[in-house]
């Protein structure tokens, strides 16, 4: 297996690459989708039916996928002034605790919880009102985006265990130039 210097599995560069392939492709389907909608609204003179729903799923997805990524490549917002000024004990607690309470979200909420509402929605036969699609598979993303969430959890959690995910000196406030 091939590993990183923390002794992480290698397999995060492909899982990584996967989700901003599929974010990317997303992301161009819906802006194809809301041109080809404006286009047919302004230019044909009358929208297509199908547009404005194909996007609001492509939303969802494409919200949901992208938060996953941006947790697992530490790009999401914090407020980290505080607990930079803590001492470096403090806060290796801290990014622990806020790792346990995301892993606790990520598999309850959405692995557990999308996972109950993709199965009922299916069982009923619940499907979208212009395209006809079994709605469970547009609430998939819930519990795909969980199981993202849930695996750079860990991934965090170990790296704070091996000591590579914590600052050692405290976040400096940024000076007005």
């Amino acid at each position: 297996m091939i590993t990183d210097s923390t002794g992480i599995p290698g397999f995060r560069r492909y899982l990584v690459r996967l989700l901003e392939v599929v974010l990317i492709g997303a992301m161009a389907a819906m802006t194809l989708d809301v041109l080809w909608g404006v286009f047919s609204r302004f230019v044909l003179g009358g929208q297509t039916r199908w547009t404005e729903e194909v996007a609001i799923y492509l939303l969802i997805w494409i919200s949901l996928l992208g938060a996953s990524l941006t947790y697992g490549e530490h790009g999401h917002l914090g407020v980290d002034y505080f607990v930079g000024k803590l001492d470096i004990k403090a806060r290796l607690l801290a990014a622990v605790l806020v790792e346990l309470f995301v892993l606790l979200f990520a598999g309850f909420g959405l692995v557990y919880g999308g996972w109950v509402l993709v199965s009922k929605t299916l069982a009923v036969g619940q499907v979208a009102p212009t395209l006809g699609w079994p709605m469970g598979y547009v609430y998939l993303a819930a519990p795909i985006s969980g199981v993202f969430f849930t695996l750079f959890a860990i991934e965090h959690l170990l790296r704070l265990a091996t000591g590579t995910g914590v600052r050692s000196q405290p976040v400096k406030p940024v000076q007005d130039v």
